[in-house]
Formats: structure tokens, C-alpha cells, sequence
């Protein structure tokens, strides 16, 4: 079966939510739309307050090429411009608009067309005006994924449907109930890249949902499904392109410069729904999981939306969760508030009863092996760990430790608790800012 090396199989929780069929939420009164909701340039407001807005609308432009558009997801008016905090941590300019309940929208929203009657620069401009970024994670603005330097060179687009954090079910609830539209969407794609095969990528833990796929790409005859391995990082662009392919890339390397591309399912489907359906991106599908809450859901959610009013949908908590993660417990955020806004990576909310990391001791390390045998990108973290704890940045790049990509396998593998990964996290900036500092004194002298 198609996978990687390494790699672990942590237990996937996914019982608790995979059978809750996607709920739409009805948006509250007032709606909070950062400007930094992408990798890249933050967006410009190119809206004041007081201006009367429409659903579907630009109201934070791309700010230079490497950017995304922001789009109000209702009507209403803007009663502010000010910072507000997201789930990074960070303090961000947002607009916040006053929802007047009509959802009165731009002109030609929600009309219908053939994907075959536009230009590939017609695909990609709508792609570009909607807003649409990667949603699996990594909100990589999609229209410049969608413009590699030479289109013929693609040989697979690769739809990541693996889903392999575990709790999450949205993208697999997406595959169950929006099969035709996975399908199309990548049909869009694939339209750019005259010499690609598309591959829709499912782990083996979602049979139904890669045997709804199979059928239903049957007759397209650039389009076929793969089976992968239920393993995590199993989603990774990486390991998936490596699992697919047996194509390698590192972290100086784009997907496309192996000939691939790789796109998350909601990503396909959002540009399906821009490009044929008139309709960009002003949703995300969001798992509500864990011990916390009164019920689980897989839930329809417009961006900008608060946290509060998601939780509401599903009548609460049952008991003070003492832990809750944005995104999967293996890569996501920890939150400490619930008072920030749904944004474009917000593919999950955790929520627990207990803080199962709150008592864990940690211990020397053992030198057991078990970080490398985890590591699905071949590191040594007990290496890197030793010389991220003393900021020796010069062995952390002898070690290839840029090469890391934080998916916490280390961590999770480790029986002496080592913060392997929080550690990694904090070199990556750090030795990429030693690195700057270095080459400007080097040109200085």
C-alpha cells in the first residue's frame, strides 16, 4: 500500500465525529475578517468605516503578488478598522463589519457557468478574486500554485484528501457529501496543466469515502484515486508526493519544481464553487471535537464568525474544557480565549476535560531511537534538540534542521516528554534570522 517511511499511528478519534453530517451555522450580528489570513503579504483594506458592504464582496485586497484577497461573507455595513486577535497569537488589522441579516450579494453571485468556456487566465483570475487559499493547513494563496514558471511540466495534481490529524472528519465528511464536486473542481485544475494526471489521495481508515471517489471519477479519464496507508504525517505535501510518486523533495524545493502539484480537498471544492458556481470563498468546514462539548459536529461555517458563536451551534460545553486546540492535537494551535474570529485555516476547534500534558514529567533522554525512527523526513532530533537548547544555530543547520517540518511525530514518539517539537518550532525562525543577520554583516565587511 501506498505511504511513506517512519512516521506514527497515533489513536485517530475520529468515531466521535465522522458520521455527523456537515451542519450550516446561520452567522451572528457582527463578523471580525483579519487581513492576515495567508502565508505572505497581509491584505489592504480597501473599504472605510461606515461603507455599506455586500456578501462575496473584496474588502482586503492582495497587497503586492505573493498575497490573498479577503471577501466579506455577509451584508451589512463596516463599523470599524482595528486590530483584534486571531488564533496565532497575533494582534491583526481586521475590519470588523455589522451584519444586517439580508445577505444581499454582488452582482452575479451564484450564477452558473462552463469551466471549458474560460481561458486558463480567466480560471485563475477567478481563482485569485476569491480569495481562495490552501485549507489544509498552510493557506498558501492558491492562485500562485496555480502559475508554476512552466504549466507543461506538471505531470500529477495531487487532491490531499489523507486527513490524518487525528479528531478531524471535515475534510472527510467534505468527500462523503461533496463527491461530484471534488471531482469537478480538480477537472478545473487539471484544465491549466495540459500533460497532469489527477489523483484524488485517501488513507485506507476512509474506504467509503475513496470508494465514492473511485466511482464517481470512473469516467474521467485524467482522474484516478490512490489508497494510502493510514499513518501520520501521511498529509504532508512531502510524504504524500513521495507516497504517490516516489518523487523527493526538501524544504529549498516547491511540489512543482518534481512536476507536482498538491491541493486540500476544501480547496478543490472551493474552487469548483468559484469557478463554476460564481461563489468564493466566504465558508470554512470546521470539527467541533473532543471531551468537552455537549455534542461533536462537522459544521458549515462563514469566515469572520466568532469562536463563541461556533461553540453556540453545538450548545456548548458540557463541562470548562481545561485544554482547547485550533486545528488537530498534533499541529494546531493551543487557544486561550475564545473571543477571536473563524479564519481561513480554522479547520477545527478541540475541546477537553483534562490537560493531558499537565502532569507529564519529563525525563533525560534515553537515547532509544525512537524520535529518528519516528521522523518522517530522516532527522536526528536528539541532535537537533541539543543544539536548539543552546542556540548553537551553525550544528542545527549541519544537521539539516531546517529541514524539519513540525509535525510533531518526534514528540509524540519520545518516552522521556522532550518539547522536541516546540523547540524545533522556535529554530526555524530563529536560525533564519541568524542566517540574515549573518549575510548582512558578511556584505558589510
Amino acid at each position: 500500500m501506498l505511504t511513506f517511511k517512519h512516521g506514527v499511528h497515533p489513536i485517530d478519534k475520529k468515531e466521535l465525529s465522522k458520521d455527523k453530517s456537515i451542519k450550516i451555522v446561520k452567522p451572528g450580528k457582527t463578523l471580525v475578517f483579519p487581513m492576515q489570513q495567508h502565508i505572505g503579504a497581509k491584505a489592504k483594506p480597501i473599504v472605510k468605516v461606515s461603507d455599506k458592504v455586500l456578501l462575496g464582496q473584496i474588502i482586503g485586497e492582495a497587497d503586492g503578488p505573493f498575497s490573498a484577497n479577503v471577501l466579506s461573507t455577509v451584508s451589512g455595513k463596516v463599523v470599524a478598522i482595528e486590530n483584534r486577535m486571531t488564533v496565532s497569537g497575533q494582534s491583526v488589522e481586521s475590519i470588523v463589519i455589522e451584519n444586517d441579516e439580508k445577505d444581499d450579494a454582488i452582482t452575479g453571485y451564484g450564477i452558473e457557468r462552463d469551466y471549458n468556456s474560460l481561458s486558463n487566465e480567466e480560471i485563475i483570475k477567478i481563482v485569485k478574486d476569491a480569495g481562495i487559499v490552501g485549507l489544509g493547513g498552510a493557506c498558501f494563496p492558491t492562485h500562485i500554485k496555480l502559475t508554476p514558471k512552466d504549466p507543461s511540466k506538471i505531470d500529477y495534481v495531487l487532491v490531499n484528501g489523507a486527513e490524518c490529524e487525528p479528531y478531524l472528519t471535515s475534510d472527510y465528511r467534505l468527500m462523503i457529501e461533496e463527491t461530484e464536486s471534488i471531482v469537478k473542481g480538480l477537472e478545473c485544475i487539471l484544465k491549466l496543466f495540459p500533460n497532469a494526471k489527477g489523483i484524488i489521495c485517501v488513507e485506507d481508515n476512509k474506504k467509503d469515502a475513496y470508494e465514492k471517489l473511485t466511482s464517481a471519477c470512473s469516467s474521467v479519464s485524467n482522474i484516478e484515486t490512490a489508497l494510502l496507508k493510514t499513518k501520520y504525517p501521511q498529509g504532508g505535501e512531502r510524504q504524500l508526493i513521495y507516497a504517490v510518486t516516489g518523487r523527493k523533495l526538501n524544504v529549498s524545493m516547491l511540489p512543482a519544481d518534481v512536476g507536482c502539484l498538491v491541493d486540500n480537498v476544501d480547496t478543490v471544492i472551493s474552487i469548483y464553487n468559484a469557478v463554476c458556481k460564481s461563489i468564493p470563498l466566504i465558508r470554512r468546514i470546521m470539527t467541533l471535537s473532543g471531551d468537552a462539548f455537549k455534542e461533536t459536529a462537522n459544521l458549515n461555517v462563514r469566515l469572520g464568525m466568532n469562536y463563541n458563536e461556533v461553540i453556540d451551534a453545538v450548545s456548548g460545553f458540557k463541562v470548562e474544557p481545561k485544554k482547547m486546540i485550533s486545528g488537530g492535537p498534533m499541529m494546531g494551535l493551543p487557544i486561550f480565549s475564545l473571543d477571536m474570529p473563524v479564519s481561513k485555516n480554522s479547520s477545527a476547534l478541540l475541546a477537553f476535560e483534562k490537560d493531558s500534558l499537565s502532569n507529564i514529567k519529563q525525563t533525560n533522554c534515553i537515547n532509544c531511537g525512537r524520535c529518528v525512527e519516528a521522523c518522517p523526513i530522516n532527522l536526528l532530533p536528539t541532535r537537533m534538540f541539543k543544539a536548539a537548547k543552546v542556540d548553537n544555530f551553525e550544528e542545527y543547520i549541519k544537521l539539516n534542521g531546517l529541514e524539519c517540518i513540525m509535525c510533531g511525530s518526534c514528540s509524540y514518539a519520545c518516552p522521556a516528554k522532550l518539547p522536541l517539537t516546540p523547540y524545533f518550532t522556535y529554530m526555524r525562525v530563529a536560525t533564519k534570522n541568524y542566517l540574515t543577520n549573518k549575510k548582512e554583516k558578511e556584505t558589510k565587511a
